[in-house]
């Protein structure tokens, strides 16, 4: 008996969970929130207005967007590169002058989703030796009903 699931079946179940992330992004127990919250007392955060100034002046600082690659396809905000959560400490040294010249003190804006991801990502560079690693904390989605700039 194959068990298998068709692969269409497979490709609109992953649109759905897509669709509804954020009714899942409720679906994880207190301790993640914890996590999250501890993460953001120890790091610096900014809101929407503090990003937007960055955004508007490209070069001031690496923008990280750290949501996953089909994420960030279907829409981010220009100037971001694309370095998921789950191998930013592996990816990020290309984009510091490692190895010849690491600026461990370069400016990096760790921007998701919510800020929940961003946060942790700044947690994990800081833990790296970064010194200024900055989450932005805001709704991309706030973002875009702004209309502040938004580019697939």
């Amino acid at each position: 008996m194959n068990t298998a699931i068709p692969l269409p079946l497979t490709f609109i179940m992953g649109a759905a969970l897509t669709i509804f992330s954020p009714v899942f992004a409720q679906s994880f127990p207190p301790v993640v929130k914890q996590k999250v919250e501890a993460a953001q007392k120890q790091v610096k955060t900014i809101g929407m207005e503090e990003y937007r100034k960055l955004v508007d002046n490209p070069g001031s600082a690496l923008i990280v967007d750290v949501r996953e690659p089909h994420e960030y396809a279907a829409g981010h905000v220009p100037g971001a590169i694309n370095i998921p959560r789950g191998v930013l400490e592996f990816k990020i040294w290309s984009h510091v002058g490692f190895p010849a010249d690491t600026e461990m003190d370069r400016p990096l804006i760790l921007q998701c989703q919510s800020g929940n991801r961003a946060s942790l990502a700044a947690q994990s560079l800081e833990d790296l030796g970064f010194t200024r690693s900055t989450a932005v904390v805001m709704s991309l989605e706030d973002w875009r009903k702004a209309s502040h700039p938004f580019t697939k």
